[in-house]
């Protein structure tokens, strides 16, 4: 009995392994994500190896490793904060370790082996049926993302169950602004609900002016470096009072092409604004300017 149980333990730990080796005429590769499975990549300390997310890295563990080669390890890793990448080379012949990189609240695990014929780039990338839990979501689910986001903090309290697999960001005590010219816009909250791969924005729109300013509420979006995010649903009134701040809820849910975009609330987010009003019909974008002491950009 024992011995059955040792060989189903040993299919467990084997199955689930990704390997990139045997494939020499490959230097660049693309594999799906799995937090299930081991990625084994053939690294060498002739070359480097860059291994590539879909979004910033939170973190990086590994075991027999050094971020410069003065010091003792296996491999070398450079990894820069915030960045989607990491690189890597071998310190050592027939070296092995294993590396642990958590992104978007999950594990993945890659082992790395010295190797004369390494993998120069590899680009993690999404599963191709990973869009499947966030489609098809209609209005009556979107709408219940926005009123479970407005009522976050009584649901923490009362009903913290309800908000499994929900994260969280507040910007309360450092403010991201932004500002157009006449307007500006202040993000407050960030939810994301991962089963629905939906993220809910809680914002503030800022009329400078003495005049009303129009915008469009179902046009509300979100850009990330150059991919811009439309919403899927907005509470939004479309009108900014003179003088006035106005609140507004809109929510992103999966990629424009029908996948998911596991977007971690922790990304630099630009939110774009169409203006609606008889002047101006056109979406506008904040210039990168520096924040006052109330947390707006001058």
């Amino acid at each position: 009995m024992s011995r059955i149980v040792s060989i189903f333990v040993c299919l467990l730990l084997v199955a689930p392994v990704v390997s990139a080796r045997g494939e020499k005429d490959k230097p660049v590769q693309e594999v799906e994500l799995d937090e299930h499975a081991v990625y084994t990549v053939p690294v060498s300390s002739g070359r480097i190896t860059t291994i590539s997310f879909p979004g910033p890295i939170s973190a990086i563990d590994a075991a027999l490793v050094t971020t410069d080669s003065k010091h003792a390890g296996l491999f070398q890793i450079s990894h820069t904060p915030g960045a989607y990448f990491f690189s890597c080379k071998s310190l050592g012949k027939d070296a092995r370790t294993n590396v642990n990189v958590r992104w978007n609240n999950k594990t993945y695990v890659i082992e790395l082996e010295d190797s004369a014929h390494p993998v120069l780039s590899l680009i993690f990338r999404y599963r191709r049926d990973s869009g499947r839990q966030s489609a098809g979501l209609g209005p009556a689910v979107l709408l219940g993302l926005l009123d479970k986001a407005k009522a976050y903090p009584l649901l923490k309290d009362s009903h913290p169950e309800a908000l499994e697999h929900v994260d969280y960001l507040s910007y309360a005590d450092k403010p991201r602004v932004m500002d157009f010219d006449d307007f500006e816009v202040r993000t407050e909250q960030v939810f994301r609900f991962d089963l629905q791969d939906t993220l809910v924005f809680q914002i503030l729109l800022r009329n400078k002016t003495g005049k009303e300013i129009r915008y469009l509420p179902q046009s509300l979006a979100i850009r990330i470096g150059e991919h811009v995010y439309p919403s899927s649903i907005s509470d939004a009134s479309g009108v900014m009072p003179p003088k006035t701040d106005s609140p507004a809820f809109f929510a992103v849910t999966g990629t424009p092409s029908g996948g998911r975009n596991d977007l971690s609330v922790k990304n630099d987010f630009t939110v774009l604004v169409t203006r609606g009003d008889a002047t101006a019909h056109e979406t506008v974008e904040p210039p990168l300017l520096p924040e006052n002491e109330d947390g707006y950009r001058k």
